[in-house]
């Protein structure tokens, strides 16, 4: 979805000086206005990334991963990172930096991301947050000394899809991995003495390939192989499944215990859908409503007058009408057209 760029503006106070002596008067140190973070969760496989680039392209932010996988170098297959070109330009931290071998921890996370998220704030970009590990996000929002909460607002959109309409997805997507080259991608990393406690040797596929890699030289017989590879795959849709419900879990009870306002986007539509059909129901059900939300968010709009200040338009109405338009102190750049936020 290609939607026109927004970029936040520092407003500084001024200094207060008294009408009737015209004598200058301290600054008044009014409280500084929070930092805005917008987070996106969601099961695996939900579209959370295609989400985040979505968003990232409409309102000029970076977006920093979550996902404890993909967080690592290497098995880009097995745990699905987004590829460059799906990137689209948009500049991603805390994805693929880290050595596979390591145990990058919740805390080393929420170190990492509070880094990250003032370097992103501090040149005038929105951070967006994106990954299915939960306890990375629980571990930077509700950091056990504050830091995260004292400095920054956030906002929580939830991808959501049914978990049946999940699970075909989710099956069809390692069976894409198999083509893809998952096997080979996997071989590098057997170690009969590997553990599959630390690193990237967690990852869904790791463990799941163990019995195959053991066997694979001893076997000749390539129907045995190709049996082997299958019950690998199918235990790693079975371990994807499972993954599935625990992060939904995770979701429910930071909504109902720790009380976190977040917003759903009910993406099931999408998914049973193919093509230009899935492509419109994406903008309709998952792309629009949260471009409205976010813009909610970072702008304070009554929801009265939200859904008014979006609009669709072409590209031509759109740079005749604006070329830049200002909103609180907040700059909305033209160039990303078919929805102009005024």
């Amino acid at each position: 979805m290609n939607i026109p760029r927004v970029m936040s503006r520092n407003v500084t106070q001024p200094q207060i000086n008294s009408p009737s002596s015209g004598r200058k008067l301290n600054p008044i140190k009014l409280p500084r206005q929070k930092e805005k973070v917008v987070v996106v969760m969601g099961a695996t496989g939900t579209g959370k990334s295609r989400l985040s680039i979505d968003l990232a392209t409409v309102f000029h932010a970076q977006i920093i991963n979550s996902d404890k996988m993909q967080v690592y170098e290497g098995l880009d297959i097995v745990t699905n990172k987004i590829t460059k070109e799906d990137r689209r330009g948009v500049p991603h931290h805390l994805l693929g930096t880290e050595s596979p071998y390591s145990e990058f921890t919740a805390s080393h996370f929420r170190d990492a991301a509070l880094l990250a998220i003032e370097s992103i704030t501090s040149c005038g970009q929105l951070p967006i947050i994106v990954g299915g590990s939960n306890s990375y996000i629980e571990a930077l929002i509700d950091d056990y000394d504050y830091k995260f909460r004292s400095r920054y607002d956030f906002c929580c959109l939830s991808v959501d899809v049914s978990m049946p309409v999940l699970d075909q997805y989710v099956a069809k997507r390692v069976d894409q991995m198999l083509e893809n080259g998952m096997v080979d991608e996997l071989r590098p990393l057997f170690n009969p003495k590997g553990d599959y406690s630390r690193g990237i040797r967690k990852a869904i596929g790791v463990p799941e390939f163990d019995q195959y890699f053991r066997k694979e030289s001893f076997i000749m017989d390539e129907g045995i192989k190709q049996r082997l590879v299958e019950e690998a795959v199918n235990e790693m849709k079975k371990n994807t499944y499972k993954l599935a419900r625990k992060q939904l879990g995770k979701i429910h009870r930071l909504h109902n215990v720790k009380r976190w306002k977040i917003q759903r986007l009910n993406a099931t539509t999408v998914f049973c859908k193919h093509g230009e059909e899935a492509e419109e129901a994406w903008k309709k059900k998952v792309a629009e409503p949260s471009a409205r939300m976010v813009a909610r968010f970072l702008f304070d709009f009554p929801s009265a007058n939200v859904g008014a200040g979006l609009r669709l338009c072409s590209p031509s109405a759109l740079r005749s009408a604006m070329a830049t338009a200002t909103c609180d102190g907040y700059v909305l750049t033209a160039g990303y057209p078919r929805l102009s936020i005024f």
